[in-house]
């Protein structure tokens, strides 16, 4: 990761280009306003981590145009570097909140059973969730011990590579996590077809009681929920992708193609990423699903 050039210390292994940097800045800087603008129309509270997750990823890119044009700064390495491995993971992590909360809208209560998703949907959120913390919290200190020193020393190069060895453990529970979801969310595409009409179509009854005004509540913008569904597939797929680069990456370490050529940082990356973000500007959660505060209303569980 950093090379000795003749008056200071490099952190690429390559010449990293400028104009990839501000354009793919440019992008999520604009996906980021655009899920700004819609979190803030309708402030659903568990999608304010996606929120986060786009403003790291522009912060990201930001710095990393600043960092290429002085490749010895440090700061702006440490920071495109370090926010740039975890957002996609707290992406991660919303993906698999929506998720459960599609199944709560989508299935009747009493047939939310294991067959649904071979995962038993009260298990779903915690689960992938709490998979998705460890791999948020090893790569976080993996990152941070990468990025603690400059490699001309023995003992940098020692913290570097236990940093890559953390780093990738996070990025393997990431993907062991990610394979489940996978079979889980694939089971789902097909059991959920069976609840496609009751659902989009399922009528409001006033009773003269407070049963009306919960219908009204838990009904959506758009009874298409198929759309939310599609979006969390596709995303679910880019950030597979992303977390199997990133997993070859830390396995070549510093001598490898990937950290000797910046081409496949964006490619599977930047790339990847870009439509987790701005998918969701489009298909916004809030559009398909009635309930989004931290915890589902008794009357909804």
């Amino acid at each position: 990761m950093f090379t000795r050039r003749a008056e200071s210390i490099s952190y690429y292994n390559y010449d990293p280009s400028l104009g990839a940097a501000a354009v793919f800045a440019a992008l999520y800087t604009l996906a980021f306003i655009g899920a700004v603008v819609q979190w803030l129309r309708f402030r659903p509270v568990v999608w304010l981590v996606m929120l986060i997750a786009g403003a790291m990823e522009a912060i990201g890119y930001i710095s990393r145009t600043i960092s290429t044009q002085d490749t010895h700064a440090r700061t702006p390495f440490v920071l495109q570097f370090t926010v740039l491995i975890l957002a996609p993971v707290l992406m991660a992590g919303a993906l698999y909140v929506l998720f459960g909360r599609i199944i709560y809208l989508v299935v009747p209560k009493e047939q939310r059973t294991f067959r649904i998703c071979w995962v038993p949907p009260r298990w779903v959120t915690p689960l992938f969730v709490g998979f998705d913390i460890a791999a948020l919290m090893l790569q976080l200190i993996g990152a941070l011990m990468i990025t603690t020193g400059d490699g001309t020393s023995k003992e940098d190069l020692d913290t570097i590579n236990r940093g890559r060895d953390l780093a990738l453990v996070g990025v393997v529970v990431q993907i062991a996590a990610f394979g489940l979801f996978t079979v889980a969310a694939i089971r789902f595409n097909f059991t959920s077809k069976a609840f496609v009409k009751t659902s989009s179509s399922e009528p409001i009854y006033n009773h003269g009681n407070d049963s009306f005004d919960m219908a009204v509540q838990d009904k959506p913008r758009n009874s298409d929920w198929r759309h939310l569904l599609r979006a969390v597939n596709l995303a679910t797929v880019m950030i597979l992708v992303r977390s199997i680069y990133r997993l070859i990456e830390f396995t070549e370490g510093r001598g490898g193609y990937i950290n000797n050529h910046e081409w496949p940082f964006y490619i599977f990356d930047s790339v990847p990423i870009l439509p987790c973000v701005a998918l969701f500007v489009w298909w916004h959660p809030s559009l398909y699903l009635p309930h989004l505060g931290l915890r589902l209303p008794a009357h909804a569980r």
